[in-house]
């Protein structure tokens, strides 16, 4: 089966820095988006730190099956779910020792959703607001959690789209890379089947298009996943892109 892929990372229309990271191994099948978080350009390193420390690891254990893994294997996963959540929980504790060795990184942060392609099928692993869709031809459907507060404010409560537009604090996330020593990692596995294409994104996107126009655009593209990535930043830019806008496409083909 074919994989094809593309990804984009803008500014935006109001912030100063881009503190987005996006990182895209076609070798390796491995695509990550990270979105940082911190004052100044602290958010810019944790968001790097973070897409280098998952890629370096995910390279050095295709490479060496024997390699040391920071963390023990969770036995419910499987061999490629277990690297992809040893991988981020690595870049956790990078982020969180840097953020605790030097003053001027204190507090930074970021979130991170990954995904891996193999024989045995597509691998999703995120912590955050960072999101991951399945995309066909006739939906779209998000498979991550949001790890925020209005999203556990969700679980418990009934609230019109009009408040959640309004809800005070919407983008206050409740887990994220570099906060604590530790952290879980939510994983998936679905199986690979031609015709879908996998989106992952800052909330920069999520956030300022809707998942009906995000479907909208990319069947509109015809498989054309550079135009795309391209017109899925420009709508989040022309619907106010108030954040930094980042998106990967994957997607699966006959041949």
């Amino acid at each position: 089966m074919g994989i094809i892929s593309s990804g984009l990372t803008n500014i935006g229309m109001i912030r100063e820095t881009n503190q987005d990271a996006i990182y895209l191994n076609r070798e390796k099948n491995l695509f990550i988006v990270a979105d940082g978080m911190g004052g100044h350009s602290s958010g810019e390193v944790a968001s790097r730190i973070a897409v280098e420390t998952l890629a370096n690891f995910f390279v050095d254990s295709a490479r060496d099956r024997e390699i040391t893994w920071p963390h023990r294997e969770d036995r419910a996963l499987d061999y490629d779910a277990n690297r992809l959540r040893n991988g981020i929980m690595l870049a956790n504790r990078r982020v969180f020792e840097t953020a605790q060795s030097d003053p001027k990184y204190r507090g930074m942060g970021t979130t991170m959703v990954g995904l891996v392609a193999s024989e045995n099928g597509v691998y999703v692993g995120h912590v955050g607001d960072s999101r991951a869709y399945k995309i066909t031809s006739g939906a779209i459907e998000q498979l991550t959690e949001d790890h925020s507060l209005l999203n556990d404010y969700l679980k418990v409560h009934t609230l019109s789209e009009e408040e959640i537009a309004n809800f005070p604090h919407k983008n206050v996330i409740v887990r994220a890379l570099g906060m604590k020593d530790t952290v879980q990692v939510d994983t998936l596995r679905r199986d690979i089947m031609p015709g879908e294409t996998y989106l992952m994104c800052s909330d920069g996107l999520s956030g300022m298009v809707t998942d009906e126009e995000i479907h909208r655009l990319v069947l509109e593209s015809n498989g054309n996943l550079e135009a795309a990535c391209e017109s899925l930043v420009a709508c989040a830019n022309a619907n106010g892109g108030t954040d930094n806008v980042t998106v990967v496409l994957v997607s699966f083909t006959d041949s």
